[in-house]
Formats: C-alpha cells, sequence, structure tokens
C-alpha cells in the first residue's frame, strides 16, 4: 500500500515523499518592486521536508499583478530575491517549482502599468469579487479590457520570459497558474470567455492559450519539469463553465500528450481559494472524477485533513496531496502527519501581509 512516504518520480522530480506544499498567496514581498528577501527564504526553508514546495503565485509581468505585496519575477532584482529562497530551500534539502501567474481581470489600475485597466478575453466583470488596491485598500472588481487578438502572443512571451527568469533563479521547475479564476483559467471557461476569434467559442478555442503557454515554457524546461494547476468546477472569482468534465478532460487530455511532469487539481468541496474554512462536501470529486483523463501524475488539493490524504494516496486517488493552510500554521507538516502529532493552529488574521507573525515563527516539534 502506498503512503504519503514513499518518494515519488513526477518527471525529472525525484520527490522524497508526497506531501506537497501548495501554493499559498501570503502578500510578503519586499517593497518597492515585489522582491523576494531573506524573510521569505526563512519561511520557505522551515518548509523544506516536503516532497515538493510549489512557490506562491508569482506574477509574470507587471500586468499580470493583482493584489498588492505579491512577488514578480519580472525583474533582476526579482531574480535575485528569489535565488535567496531557492538557495535556502536547497540547503535545507528541499525542492521547489515556481508558480507562474497571471490574473487578468482580478486587478486594479493601481496595480497596472500607466493606471489602466486589467485585461481578460472579454469585457465582463467578475461578480461578488473583490482586490486590495496598491495601497491595500479593498476595492470591487472594474470591468476589464478585452484583449486584442494580436496582444496574446506577449502573454505567451511574458509567462516564457518568466520561466526563464525562474530558471535563472534556481528553482526546479515551474508550475503554469491555469486555476482559480486567474487569466488562463478566464480563457479556459465560458462564463468568462465570449469571444469570437481563434481563442473563443469551442473548447478547443478556449485551451488555445493556456495550451500555448504550456509549449512555450516547456520550450524553457523540457515538460519533465513543468505542472499545471486547474481548477475544474471551482467558483472562487466567478468562475463557471456549461460543460465542465468536457472542457477539462479534453485540457487534460492534451496535457497528457505533452507528457508534462504533474497536474495539480484544486477540489471544489475547498473553492474558496484561502478566504473560508468552509468544506462543501457536495461538490464534486474531481481527483476521482478526472483521474483517468491524466496519465501521469495527479496531485490532489483543497480540504484535506491528514486522515483522508493517507487514504487517497492509499488508495491512488492522487499520487500526492497538497496542503496548504496546515501547512502555513506547521512547516514540519510531513512529521506530525507520520506521527499521529498535535497540529499547530492557524491564525487566519495573520494570512495576508505583515511580518513574522504569524508567517516564519509557528512552532516545530
Amino acid at each position: 500500500m502506498t503512503t504519503i512516504n514513499d518518494p515519488l518520480i513526477a518527471g525529472a522530480l525525484h520527490l522524497p515523499n508526497r506531501l506537497v506544499m501548495a501554493p499559498l498567496t501570503r502578500m510578503r514581498s519586499k517593497q518597492p518592486g515585489n522582491i523576494p528577501h531573506e524573510l521569505n527564504a526563512t519561511y520557505y526553508a522551515q518548509r523544506a521536508s516536503a516532497g515538493l514546495i510549489i512557490s506562491e503565485a508569482t506574477q509574470v509581468c507587471q500586468q499580470g499583478q493583482g493584489y498588492p505585496g505579491t512577488p514578480g519575477i519580472h525583474s533582476e532584482e526579482q531574480i535575485a530575491g528569489w535565488r535567496l529562497v531557492t538557495d535556502a530551500v536547497h540547503s535545507a534539502g528541499g525542492r521547489i517549482v515556481l508558480q507562474l501567474w497571471h490574473v487578468g481581470r482580478i486587478s486594479h489600475s493601481s496595480h497596472q502599468p500607466n493606471d489602466e485597466l486589467p485585461v481578460a478575453p472579454s469585457a465582463i466583470a467578475a461578480k461578488n469579487s473583490g482586490t486590495m488596491t496598491a495601497d491595500w485598500k479593498p476595492t470591487p472588481i472594474l470591468t476589464p479590457r478585452a484583449l486584442e487578438t494580436d496582444e496574446i502572443p506577449g502573454i505567451v512571451a511574458a509567462f516564457a520570459a518568466g520561466a526563464a527568469n525562474a530558471k535563472e533563479a534556481g528553482f526546479d521547475g515551474v508550475e503554469v497558474h491555469g486555476a482559480n479564476g486567474y487569466l488562463l483559467d478566464q480563457f479556459l471557461q465560458d462564463g468568462s470567455n465570449h469571444r469570437s476569434d481563434q481563442y473563443g467559442g469551442s473548447i478547443e478555442n478556449r485551451a488555445r492559450l493556456l495550451l500555448e503557454v504550456v509549449d512555450a515554457v516547456i520550450g524553457v524546461w523540457g515538460a519533465d519539469r513543468v505542472g499545471v494547476r486547474l481548477s475544474p468546477y471551482g467558483t472562487f472569482n466567478d468562475m463557471s463553465d456549461s460543460d465542465p468534465v468536457a472542457l477539462f478532460t479534453y485540457v487534460l487530455g492534451q496535457l497528457s500528450d505533452r507528457s508534462i511532469a504533474f497536474v495539480d487539481l484544486i477540489e471544489p468541496r475547498s473553492s474558496g481559494a484561502g478566504g473560508s474554512d468552509k468544506v462543501l462536501e457536495d461538490k464534486p470529486d474531481t481527483a476521482k472524477l478526472f483521474r483517468q483523463s491524466f496519465r501521469g501524475v495527479l496531485v490532489s488539493a483543497g480540504g484535506y485533513q491528514p486522515d483522508s490524504a493517507k487514504e487517497a494516496v492509499a488508495e491512488g486517488i492522487a499520487d500526492a496531496v497538497a496542503f496548504g493552510r496546515l501547512f502555513i500554521a506547521n512547516p514540519d507538516l510531513l512529521r506530525r502527519i507520520s506521527e499521529n502529532a498535535p497540529l499547530n493552529r492557524y491564525d487566519r488574521a495573520t494570512f495576508y501581509g505583515g511580518g513574522e507573525k504569524g508567517y516564519t515563527d509557528y512552532p516545530s516539534l
């Protein structure tokens, strides 16, 4: 029987165990410049016993930023800052990949070059969604500007540049963020994509941008060091699709054909993306639903507890399980789960922004 302590080969990534640290937005980069720094290096190194760390979402260009304090991967200072992080994780015996991000419509003009409108596949605002301005004030989502067809190669190029910068910064690979209602997910799902060009309409057209980005990133790293995050049935950031099974079956088949290192699927029972502790038990189980659609390593994330994670791996529903909030509060989560030790409680008030409190001060056993 497979356990979470068993090693796992995901493409070129040799993981000593099957516990993954999920990507977690914490808004603690150094300002100005959205630069990772020593505090971030400490935080990630504390959690290096994870089989794999997936970094917090990291904007590939200034247009891709949606929240204050999130790190980038598009300047020399950011690359140098991330090198502090990767060196610290590797010195502690860990493995870390960078999550490449463009938020699309989930932004505000204060984050955009020249105070422009955020961009999206279509000029449709995300209902019941909000963000924060560059000076940390809560703000409703704006109606975005639809990208022109001739602008889309620039989006692909930004992801490719971010991937190349991640390599320079010393990461072990990258994960393309195609989930949680951000730009690539906005193109995938027909609730947010009403385009009539080659990037809209059919499933094949709506998946085109994601797959062009994945192919560009593979061109930098090789398929065996690239992962992709998806959130079928996720409703965060006002997402919806008329036929999720057909859409994500197609996407996962295409990713299978590319032999990428892993796919990271978010369970819709935990679709609040960090905003809530509520688990919606009546939602589809996407790991089970799409397990046969992807021929590679499947990482499942969202709403797991230690026992359910062990069960998912033992039953082959997932090859590895990603934890977010429990990894925030328990730097030594693998040891605690392995020894059935008590878990630290997380402090939601310190999730976003701030300094050491609620970040690097959680105790290990």
